[in-house]
């Protein structure tokens, strides 16, 4: 036979004013208790947030007194009752409980506050990351991350991309420099993909514009606030565009999270107390040649050619607040891929999308020369013969084209004002944790 289910009638968040003497029947975890002797109050969380329920043991039936008593934190429960305005509870309003069903019981003691008034390390809340989840703050961040991912995709399909999915196991590197995860396949070794580059190169070719979002990963042994090993990126590809194209399709796709974000997620913004606005278009745009100059204003001389560190980038930051891009890297600090310059070789059509001194995206002008394409490989010190499968493609007829890969949750902590990147993923690996 069918097992009888409990059925709510509203969620914790459709509890309001204007249900004034209504009967409610609501389903969820006990996210706290206040015990003031005649009286307890139990604050009800479900996954649209949280709502009063007041229990007046004189007005209940022994039964369900003898219940309450024996209710702990994140309980799972099923609750009846009539909503009562009552100004000094949360949202103005309280259900007066009639009835009460313990579904499943938590461990007692729970080994965290999900409350947050016991604070906790980053290391103890990822540690129980599914008992930190239930924390209303923290839940709000990936809640604004459903938002940005939709935002994303209906982003991509106003503007004629097409989603795409391209392999996690590969042969080869697609970036020279970045480290790789080697991995046991049957009786040989493949790769775990850093980046879908190559292949979405290729998939111009077919579709002209596409787009994947999806997990990649890179053996950093950097072990900072902002590098993880396995990370989410936002990547897209366009055939007859150059870097300033997909420039402007970035900085689009940035304003539109922004509205999208802040139309469907006041709530959670709120929770995380951020006045977020919409940015101003077009964002500003400084050369490798401008920034360096800005650092030997500010005392800090780099050598031409050199990558930006992060001292350099928090002295950036300090100037630039906001949404800015730094255009025209040295062609020898960029991947193989990347366009050199026509009138100046040393330089590249690429560019980095920051924010403050934060790097969230890196893209450019691709190659779309095969000889071209074959001598920046053999610069790089890497292995014609190892892209052989991509460089095939060139023959069939490859337009200019060019892209971008953005860093969903470097975004995620500009968005939610974190400054650790471990606090916008669910489960985060780096070279330190692999579990839970």
């Amino acid at each position: 036979m069918r097992r009888s289910l409990p059925r709510r009638s509203h969620y914790a968040s459709e509890v309001k004013p204007e249900l004034d003497n209504s009967h409610v029947s609501l389903i969820g975890w006990v996210h706290e208790i206040r015990d003031l002797g005649g009286i307890k109050f139990i604050l009800l969380r479900d996954v649209s947030g949280i709502c009063q329920v007041t229990a007046r043991k004189e007005n209940l039936p022994v039964e369900i007194s003898r219940k309450l008593e024996d209710i702990g934190v994140e309980d799972v429960v099923y609750v009846e009752g009539v909503v009562k305005n009552q100004p000094k509870a949360r949202l103005g309003v309280e259900v007066v409980l009639e009835k009460i069903d313990v579904l499943s019981r938590a461990s007692r003691p729970l080994p965290y506050d999900v409350t947050g008034k016991v604070p906790a390390g980053i290391d103890t809340r990822l540690d129980h990351r599914i008992l930190d989840l239930r924390n209303p703050e923290n839940n709000a961040v990936f809640k604004i991350a459903d938002t940005v991912l939709a935002a994303a995709r209906e982003f991509f399909r106003m503007n004629n991309f097409i989603e795409v999915r391209t392999p996690r196991i590969i042969a080869t590197a697609t970036e020279g420099g970045a480290a790789l995860f080697e991995v046991k396949y049957f009786d040989g070794k493949a790769y775990l993909a850093q980046s879908p580059q190559l292949y979405k190169e290729e998939l111009v070719t077919v579709f002209e514009r596409v787009f994947e979002i999806g997990p990649f990963f890179r053996a950093e042994e950097s072990h900072t606030r902002r590098h993880v090993s396995e990370f989410t990126s936002i990547d897209i590809e366009a055939a007859f565009l150059d870097l300033y194209g997909v420039m402007e399709i970035l900085e689009r796709l940035i304003v539109h999270i922004h509205r999208r974000v802040i139309e469907e997620r006041r709530r959670e913004l709120e929770l995380l107390n951020i006045d977020l606005s919409i940015p101003e278009l077009p964002f500003p745009r400084y050369t490798y040649d401008d920034m360096l100059r800005e650092l030997e204003d500010s005392g800090l001389e780099l050598e031409w050619g050199e990558d930006f560190g992060t001292e350099h980038l928090r002295i950036l930051g300090e100037k630039h607040k906001e949404y800015y891009f730094i255009t025209h890297f040295p062609t020898k600090s960029k991947p193989f891929y990347i366009q050199p310059c026509e009138d100046n070789p040393e330089i590249s059509e690429s560019f980095d999308l920051m924010y403050s001194w934060l790097e969230l995206a890196s893209g450019g002008t691709r190659i779309s020369d095969r000889k071209l394409l074959e001598k920046r490989l053999i610069e790089q010190g890497l292995n014609v013969k190892a892209f052989e499968h991509h460089l095939k493609v060139y023959d069939y007829g490859m337009p200019i084209h060019a892209g971008w890969g953005l860093g969903l949750e470097r975004l995620l902590m500009v968005l939610t004002n974190k400054s650790n990147i471990r606090e916008v993923i669910l489960f985060p690996r780096d070279k330190f944790r692999l579990t839970p």
